[in-house]
């Protein structure tokens, strides 16, 4: 019977160095290019903003920040202009988000 030890004896011969360039690398695959938005893009984003707003119902809300993009669900609980920013209510409580970082909106209704 032949006893191997799987990952176990593979992580032994990994240094740090490795490790870290690795995971550089999986970052790297992983990495989206901010889209571009035009001005017909951010009216749409503002528009369907401002109807889940109004609405009180079920959008979801694409951003982007650090090379990924993020999508939430939820409702639109408050449009900050001071600070530029949005409360979205998530089931599992707030989150408050740049209007900067947002790609896309659309209502769930």
């Amino acid at each position: 019977m032949i006893r191997d030890r799987g990952n176990i004896k593979w992580t032994a011969m990994m240094l740090s160095e490795h490790v870290r360039e690795l995971r550089k690398w999986v970052d790297q695959d992983n990495y989206t290019e901010r889209p571009e938005l035009n001005e017909w893009d951010l009216q749409s984003i503002q528009e369907e903003l401002e109807l889940a707003y109004k609405r009180q119902c079920e959008t979801q809300i694409k951003t982007w920040g650090s090379g990924r993009i993020t999508q939430y669900h939820g409702i639109v609980e408050d449009i900050d202009l001071k600070r530029m920013c949005i409360v979205l209510k998530i089931p599992f409580g707030t989150q408050i988000m740049r209007v900067a970082d947002i790609i896309n909106v659309q209502s769930m209704d």
